[in-house]
């Protein structure tokens, strides 16, 4: 494979990002940006310049399913979301079902002993790397 990948985690308010190795094995936290969706802040500036850096080959949004897999308006809005980033970026664009993964974040970093004010910044882009791991997990090429 030889290429990155980008996960995302789009709320309304942040976008949590995270990066695979270059054999698409393993996904690392990269940062969280905010934005203000309402208002059209996208955070591409910034995601301008970290695609710069990585050059990730496609970009794996977060789809935020109800339990019963319906989407929703979430689901929407996230699928309206990688519609601009691939229109802008010229990447390819793929989903992963992210049910759950922001409590499972929640829980690694209570597990780790971080204290309450510091999960807040680190819980979108741990999501965005259980997202894309989850991702990679499931594409993974079977030796």
């Amino acid at each position: 494979m030889f290429a990155r990948i980008l996960g995302l985690d789009v709320g309304t308010k942040t976008v949590g990002v995270s990066v695979s190795d270059l054999l698409g094995m393993t996904a690392q936290p990269v940062e969280t940006i905010k934005i203000d969706s309402e208002a059209g802040e996208l955070g591409f500036d910034r995601l301008a310049v970290l695609i710069k850096e990585y050059k990730p080959e496609k970009v794996v949004l977060g789809l935020p399913k109800h339990m019963n897999g319906d989407e929703g308006i979430r689901a929407e809005a996230s699928r309206d979301y990688g519609t601009k980033l691939a229109n802008k970026f010229g990447l390819e664009v793929a989903y992963q079902d992210e049910r759950l993964t922001t409590a499972q974040a929640e829980k690694v970093l209570i597990d780790g002993g971080v204290r309450r004010k510091d999960r807040k910044k680190s819980i979108d882009k741990l999501a965005a790397v259980l997202i894309l791991q989850n991702y990679l997990d499931a594409h993974a090429l079977k030796l």
